[in-house]
């Protein structure tokens, strides 16, 4: 079964050889051992995929609104995974840190709810340097 992202990003569909193997009945103990443990696997892949998507799906989104909020020249450098770099003059800094924070709550608001019971905690450091940055 394919499933989606709160966005709708779809997870590919299982492979023919996937299917052969899960499809049918059985020849022996161990084929059939062989095929329950490809169903979960599958089980774990699918609730992995909306978990990560549904993540990304809020990232995008996140990155989005504060492109949007950014005072100008502050302006975004990098992101991966979970760091986002701003480059900012010193004094934007403190507006900047109330951008990444709004955005973060905007876009888990446009994609779970206002009622979202998640919290999704930031670690935010204006450094002079990107080195300095963890």
């Amino acid at each position: 079964e394919r499933v989606r992202s709160r966005l709708g990003r779809t997870s590919p569909a299982p492979s023919a050889a996937w299917r052969a193997l899960t499809g049918g009945l059985a020849s022996d103990e161990a084929a059939e051992l062989k095929a329950r443990r490809a169903s979960r696997g599958w089980g774990r892949f699918t609730r992995n995929f909306v978990v990560q998507a549904s993540a990304a799906d809020m990232t995008a989104v996140m990155l989005a609104t504060l492109r949007q909020r950014l005072p100008a020249p502050a302006h975004l450098v990098f992101f991966q995974h979970d760091e986002v770099i701003v480059h900012t003059p010193e004094e934007l800094a403190e507006e900047v840190t109330t951008a990444i924070t709004d955005s973060v709550a905007e876009a888990a608001r446009m994609l779970f709810g206002p009622a979202c019971p998640v919290r999704f905690p930031l670690h935010i450091a204006p450094v002079d340097t990107y080195a300095d940055a963890k």
